[in-house]
């Protein structure tokens, strides 16, 4: 197995373990990291995963692949059309697809098992980043399948004490999403 996949200064995470870090230094098929807490450690290639930061909350695209909106300074005619105003104005809600494709750039050799771990994580860091933000409510999509990745976030969600969940809407997502409701403390 070649070490060609990780490169010094890419963010990692452990696979068995709950600990991320950024690589530091590799050798044949092992790879020193410094974790969060400041501590190298050593693992081999196969233990360790690149952290892919695509899906964050945190990372906002500011390159020049943005375009400038080009506004029309004409006077539209008014049309008769009725639009219907609903009384609650749904702003965007986070949406988080947790298809292994979108959350990692290669996962062919990666056990159902591993794809499952990843998937699982990367929805409990959005969650506690929903709770820390005091997020209201936000979507997983999870696709139909076999059902066992909604299976395993249904099983984590009931874990946490303020959450409720739900299938999110079906005209939207079929049914392979779930809505999740953040209960928030009034103090």
């Amino acid at each position: 197995m070649t070490t060609k996949i990780f490169e010094i200064g890419d963010k990692v995470s452990v696979l068995d373990d709950a600990i991320d870090g950024v690589v530091v230094s590799i050798q044949n098929t092992s790879v020193t990291i410094e974790t969060t807490d400041g501590f190298l450690m050593t693992y081999f290639v196969n233990e360790l995963i690149k952290q892919n930061n695509t899906n964050y909350l945190g990372s906002i695209n500011t390159t020049d692949t943005l375009h400038k909106k080009i506004i029309d300074t004409t006077p539209k005619k008014k049309s008769t059309v009725s639009v219907f105003k609903s009384d609650k104005i749904e702003k965007g809600i986070p949406e988080f697809d947790l298809h292994i494709e979108k959350l990692v750039k290669n996962f062919r050799g990666m056990s159902n098992f591993d794809i499952l771990n990843i998937q699982t994580e990367t929805a409990k860091k959005h969650i506690e980043f929903a709770i820390r933000n005091r997020i209201p409510k936000i979507v997983f999509i999870h696709g139909v399948g076999e059902g066992v990745l909604k299976a395993e976030l249904d099983f984590m969600l009931k874990r946490y004490d303020n959450i409720s969940f739900q299938d999110a809407n079906y005209q939207k997502y079929g049914l392979g999403a779930t809505e999740v409701y953040f209960k928030q403390n009034v103090k």
